[in-house]
Order: structure tokens, then C-alpha cells, then sequence
């Protein structure tokens, strides 16, 4: 009776190296294809890494991600690789301490203001055209007609209803619209 002996032949190194690299390269691609699909969004802003870089003494933009786990630990994840973790009550009160001092930048600024110039204007039921974001200005309007600017300056919020004349002043942009004498829209 005759009896059929295999071996296991070695598989050539470079046959291995080229399927990584082929599998590697598939997994990039299909990566690609994902983001661009379903793209991630960010959870931290500028403002978040700012904040944690201040914390933790890095620069901002070495900050991935974060996250609590088990209620107990945070963890920060870095863009190189590896990680730090933090009690979460400590990291909590040095977030509050840095907030208080971390100055708003710019954008930070000109964010804050439009959010407080939407709500003021849905209020009174009107709309305002294009922001000049360097001096933080626009026209509002109600029905397609001009009712005056509004904008923000080292003063705080102002009005004019004309292009020309002086600024009223207030501290919200809520009470700077009524300086115009616009009503609140009333629900019908």
C-alpha cells in the first residue's frame, strides 16, 4: 500500500510582503471610500483643544479625542499615538479654571455673536443679510425692507437706522433691535 507524504512549502518572504502591502492598500482605499461616504465629525472644536493643550502643556492640534470610561477616568488621545489619562473631577475643575482665562478667539467671537443675532432676530420676526465678520456688522430686515444695522464693537451691541448716524448702544442684541423700534412678532 502506498502512502502520500506532504510537506508544507515555505511561502516566499517577498509573495508576504507584496499581500501585506496589497492588504494594506485595500484598507486604505476602503477607508477613503468611508470617509467620503459618512465623513467623521470632529467632537472637540478649536476652542476644546485649546483648553485640553492648556491643561495638559501640548499644542492643540496634537489632541485626537477624548473620552470618560467607567465614569471615573478621562483619557486623552493624541494624533502621533498614545494616550493619557486624568481623574475626571480633576480634569473637570482644571477645564473650569482654564475656561475662565482662556481669551475667545476671533471666529470663537464672530460665532457667539451671530448666535445671538439669529435668536434676537427670530424674535422679532426678521432676517439679516451678509455679515462683514472683521467689524461685525449687517443690515437687518423685515419683510424685504431695510429696517437699519446692526453690529458689535469695543462698545458692545449697536443700531442706526440709517447708513449714516449715530450708533444706539446696548448690551444684547435683543434690546439693541428695540432701539430701532421694531416689535416682537406676535404669533397669529
Amino acid at each position: 500500500m502506498n502512502y502520500a507524504t506532504y510537506t508544507q512549502q515555505a511561502i516566499p518572504s517577498s509573495s508576504v510582503d507584496e499581500q501585506a502591502l496589497a492588504q494594506a492598500e485595500l484598507y486604505n482605499h476602503l477607508e477613503s471610500q468611508a470617509e467620503a461616504v459618512a465623513p467623521t465629525q470632529d467632537p472637540l472644536t478649536s476652542r476644546d483643544r485649546r483648553i485640553i493643550g492648556e491643561i495638559i502643556q501640548v499644542e492643540p492640534e496634537s489632541v485626537r479625542t477624548i473620552w470618560i470610561e467607567g465614569g471615573i477616568t478621562v483619557w486623552v488621545q493624541f494624533v502621533e499615538g498614545g494616550r493619557l489619562p486624568f481623574d475626571r473631577d480633576w480634569f473637570a475643575t482644571r477645564v473650569a479654571q482654564v475656561k475662565a482665562t482662556l481669551p475667545e478667539t476671533p471666529r470663537e467671537r464672530n460665532q457667539r455673536l451671530e448666535s445671538e443675532l439669529k435668536e434676537a432676530c427670530t424674535v422679532f420676526g426678521l432676517y439679516y443679510g451678509e455679515i462683514d465678520y472683521l467689524i461685525f456688522s449687517t443690515k437687518v430686515y423685515r419683510n424685504g425692507h431695510l429696517i437699519g444695522f446692526i453690529g458689535w464693537d469695543e462698545e458692545g451691541w449697536y443700531a442706526r437706522p440709517r447708513q449714516y448716524g449715530l450708533n444706539r448702544v446696548a448690551p444684547s442684541a435683543e434690546q439693541v433691535i428695540g432701539l430701532l423700534g421694531v416689535r416682537a412678532a406676535v404669533a397669529a
